[in-house]
């Protein structure tokens, strides 16, 4: 979202600069509106926290997903526990729930530790793909900068 906007600002400050009419004698040196300039920068320097506060997100997203899958994984060792109570009058049976409920809790356990992959791999992606898009912004933003400053050495 954010990142949208960031590239949107660092697209037309570019433009900006781009188009700007050059300076007689100084070859490479352009007039630009300095507020204008500063008011998008300023944009760009309020948007980049809303592309940190979707990372922390992400992780509270990762965080809720491991614990589903741990209370997942309870319910189902309660439910085999309360099945195995319930069965414990013939050995037979005693012998059955044991061996369901070991088979339930193990299954519990492998579900929760694919929900816990799971999700921490959603959640290593997402955060590398934000972190990329973040260093991108901030690597244009930076050089935009050092043009802004070089055009605003122009001016003097």
């Amino acid at each position: 979202m954010a990142g949208n906007a960031i590239d949107e600002l660092v697209s037309t400050l570019y433009e900006m600069i781009q188009d700007a009419g050059g300076v007689p004698l100084f070859g490479d040196r352009c007039v630009i509106e300095r507020e204008k300039a500063l008011d998008i920068l300023d944009e760009i320097r309020a948007n980049i926290p809303s592309d940190l506060k979707m990372a922390r997100e992400i992780v509270e997203k990762r965080s809720e997903m491991i614990a589903a899958g741990k209370r997942e994984a309870e319910t189902i060792r309660q439910q085999a526990e309360a099945l195995a109570r319930q069965k414990v009058s013939d050995n037979d049976i005693t012998n059955e729930a044991r061996r369901r409920g070991a088979e339930m809790i193990a299954t519990a356990e492998k579900r929760a530790k694919e929900l816990m992959n799971a999700a921490n791999a959603y959640c290593d992606d997402a955060m590398k793909r934000t972190e990329e898009a973040v260093a991108q912004a901030l690597e244009e933003l930076k050089e935009s900068r050092v043009k802004f400053r070089q055009a605003a050495k122009a001016d003097k």
